[in-house]
């Protein structure tokens, strides 16, 4: 397993066990020897059973976007048409479409309204699978799948323009925001 995905899980565990065991001292504190009465048993169980669903919910999610990444790099070389939105050719926004709803995660059509739908987030918090909106005066004109950083650069998977293929490129420029389909742990 990679080392950001290893991250990724830990990070998403790590505040449900806290909220645990907190959960759990508190019930515990008025008596320290004493066992849990039955009410603060079932308190605590449930506790333990909504983080578990987070939990689950959040994994789940992580992997269609994995899935969803491995959909679009399988399409590198599928040429760039304007409007295509897949399975053998694509505009930027019908590459993310397409991709993300081949693992079960819905987007709009155009890269302005998947901007309007996604989560923002700082481009320092981006995971692999998170998308980029390119812009120009606040329009979003071009969207594109974060892949990873390396050697100072930030590459992307991405349809770029009429006369290009599905291709990862290093980004050109610094107008973008971030989005993620990943839910809030």
């Amino acid at each position: 397993m990679p080392a950001n995905a290893a991250w990724r899980r830990l990070s998403a565990i790590v505040p449900l066990l806290l909220v645990s065991a907190l959960a759990f001292s508190v019930f515990t504190a008025g008596s320290a020897n004493a066992a849990l009465s039955q009410r603060d048993r079932k308190i605590h169980h449930a506790i333990v059973k909504r983080h578990r669903k987070i939990h689950h919910a959040i994994v789940k999610r992580d992997r269609k976007i994995h899935h969803g990444v491995k959909v679009a790099l399988n399409h590198r070389g599928d040429p760039y048409v304007y409007g295509a939105a897949g399975p053998g050719a694509f505009d930027c926004s019908g590459l993310t479409e397409f991709s993300f709803g081949k693992a079960g995660l819905r987007l709009p059509r155009s890269a302005a309204e998947q901007y309007g739908f996604v989560r923002h987030i700082p481009k320092r918090h981006l995971h692999r699978g998170d998308l980029m909106f390119f812009h120009s005066g606040g329009y979003i004109y071009h969207v594109a799948i974060f892949l990873r950083r390396h050697g100072g650069h930030v590459w992307l998977l991405h349809a770029p323009h009429t006369g290009t293929v599905v291709q990862r490129d290093p980004v050109w420029t610094n107008q973008w925001y971030a989005g993620t389909l990943r839910r809030r742990p």
